[in-house]
């Protein structure tokens, strides 16, 4: 067996898989990374990442697509990988992670199809109309510990957000006390708790870590996802990153969002949609 992981950051020992064979890969999900009882999305495609990263010739995400079956819970869990085709500049492959119920069931959680490449070997040649998300300096914007209009904290807590150096924009902060805007919006500066540099696999997490949309539509409870697709466009440059997350239309009780993450040198370097279930829909 050999323990796969890149660092000894918290993120990296959490994401930590261990081969035990071919395509099989044993995981620890943590509860450091859940909200309420379930674990975080995010974090869960980032683990996937790993092990994936591990089975594939080419070393960074490009695009990668999940679907989440059931939620996931902290435990061990398996992780079971095929290698679908191999290439010069990409392979593809497709991962399962599995838990067991107390009697020995086999539950699957997530299944993801994913396409990796060198993000170090792609052109410089850059053409786009995006531009970097519009947010305060950081010491402007409001962390956990504090909410719009000298409130106390930011309500809603989880544990994941003691790993997170989160700071959200004032402008899409309203849910917090009680007055969400009605906009579809999110923004806020990103990082890691414990200063760990972001690289293509923590943008997985990246995606799907900040408060849900849903909040500031007036809405509260659970977003679980649904289904979850990041494109990881660069490989990120050192010190905080800005996220940029909308919501256009909410329907039938779902809704997309769409991500944009922005690095410490104004590059465009993951995008992500996902459809999620707004359960605070009657």
């Amino acid at each position: 067996m050999a323990l796969v992981t890149s660092g000894n950051s918290e993120f990296d020992r959490d994401t930590a898989v261990t081969r035990r064979a071919t395509g099989i890969y044993e995981a620890q999900l943590s509860a450091g990374w859940t909200i309420i009882q379930a674990v975080n999305g995010g974090y869960l495609l980032a683990l996937m990442g790993r092990a994936l990263g591990d089975a594939l010739p080419h070393p960074d995400p490009l695009s990668v697509t999940a679907h989440y079956l059931t939620a996931s819970v902290p435990g061990p869990a398996i992780i079971r990988t095929d290698v679908v085709r191999t290439g010069r500049t990409m392979s593809t492959g497709t991962a399962t992670l599995v838990q067991f119920e107390e009697d020995g069931t086999e539950v699957e959680r997530l299944r993801v199809l994913a396409a990796y490449g060198d993000l170090g070997a792609l052109p410089d040649d850059v053409r786009t109309t995006a531009k970097p998300p519009a947010i305060p300096p950081y010491e402007h914007c409001l962390g956990t510990d504090s909410a719009p209009g000298g409130a106390p904290a930011i309500p809603g807590s989880t544990a994941i957000a003691e790993r997170l150096d989160l700071r959200l924009d004032p402008a899409t902060a309203g849910w917090a006390v009680g007055a969400p805007s009605g906009r579809g919006e999110m923004r806020a500066w990103f990082g890691l708790a414990d200063g760990r540099d972001p690289d293509p696999l923590s943008l997985l997490l990246t995606v799907d870590a900040l408060p849900p949309t849903a909040f500031e539509m007036g809405l509260s409870g659970w977003v679980p996802t649904v289904e979850l697709t990041v494109h990881v466009r660069h490989r990120p440059a050192p010190g905080p990153l800005r996220v940029a997350i909308t919501t256009r239309n909410l329907a039938g009780g779902f809704l997309e969002e769409d991500a944009e993450v922005w690095d410490a040198e104004d590059r465009l370097v993951a995008q992500s949609r996902q459809l999620a279930r707004a359960l605070g829909v009657d």
